[in-house]
């Protein structure tokens, strides 16, 4: 009741900047999946749910309880739910069998097909990793998450439980590769890579450093917490910072006056290429919320013509 409450008061002060996901697979107790999917499907429809940033991670598609999941939450719930979290995949394939089964549920829920229901998927075993592409091209497919525990469990000892955590899980080859190639493919089929889980809750300063590693080194833009303190750290770490803003402006700014053709800025030549990224960091500042001065603001809110 504490977290609920504490997650509250976040989305109050913050707003819809970061998403809620109820689990069904880890967060419901033997023989009461049922009973947990039906609260589910409840706290989905509330006035509790008040941006539509709730979404469930269902039991995986090889477990009985799966169908169910998504027969009671999408069901009864697939008008606001937000997305739909796929963990345990061991293939493209598995991908495509619990897609149908969500979107016949989303049917049945009045959901149109034009709108379909945006699936997030755990990359978590090895099949998943080689398929990572695939399933990445997907329409359907909105975000792609890294499960480092289930992927570690998954070498059976070869991979030491260190790479679970810092600083293992940023520097141990087999790791760094995954992490690598699933980011690769969301970027390459402009899908959203999510970063695993930090395990420590009391130390915000694991927190941030995971996330700004995870940031800055491997090209993830999201990540997940398991903590309300953890949320704070992990958006902040994924905000640019004032001074990014304050280049990408100056840039921008100078570009616009040369009508978007190259020019000079801090002795370093900037064209087309370099807008785009700057563009981008000003996107990235207006949807984390950041307040942008005055000149950061009209660039962000002109139309696109870089």
């Amino acid at each position: 009741r504490e977290a609920d409450a504490q997650i509250d008061g976040l989305q109050q002060e913050l707003g819809p900047i970061f998403d809620i996901t109820f689990d069904c697979e880890d967060g419901a107790s033997a023989g009461s999946e049922r009973a947990h999917a039906e609260l589910v499907a409840t706290l989905v429809n509330s006035d509790g749910n008040r941006f539509n940033r709730i979404g469930a991670r269902l039991h995986d598609v090889g477990s009985p309880h799966f169908a169910q999941d998504a027969e009671i939450i999408v069901g009864a719930a697939g008008k606001r739910l937000a997305y739909v979290v796929l963990p345990k995949p061991d293939s493209l394939e598995d991908v495509l069998r619990a897609q149908d089964l969500v979107n016949q549920a989303a049917a049945k829920a009045g959901r149109r097909e034009e709108k379909r229901l945006p699936l997030h998927v755990l990359i978590e075993t090895h099949g998943a990793l080689h398929d990572v592409y695939a399933i990445a091209a997907l329409p359907q497919v909105e975000s792609l998450s890294f499960g480092i525990m289930d992927f570690v469990s998954a070498h059976y000892g070869a991979v030491p439980a260190a790479a679970m955590r810092t600083p293992g899980q940023f520097t141990h080859p087999l790791v760094v590769r995954a992490k690598l190639e699933m980011v690769a493919a969301c970027h390459a089929h402009d899908k959203v890579p999510s970063h695993n889980v930090t395990t420590e809750i009391k130390d915000s300063a694991i927190v941030a450093n995971d996330a700004q590693r995870a940031a800055a080194e491997f090209g993830f833009t999201r990540m997940w917490s398991i903590h309300p303190d953890q949320i704070k750290p992990i958006v902040k770490a994924f905000t640019p910072r004032l001074a990014e803003v304050n280049e990408a402006t100056s840039i921008l700014t100078a570009a616009m006056a040369k009508d978007w053709g190259p020019i000079a800025h801090g002795g370093r030549l900037h064209d087309r290429a370099s807008y785009r990224y700057y563009w981008t960091v000003l996107q990235r500042a207006k949807l984390a919320g950041l307040a942008l001065p005055d000149a950061a603001a009209a660039l962000v809110n002109q139309p696109e013509s870089i």
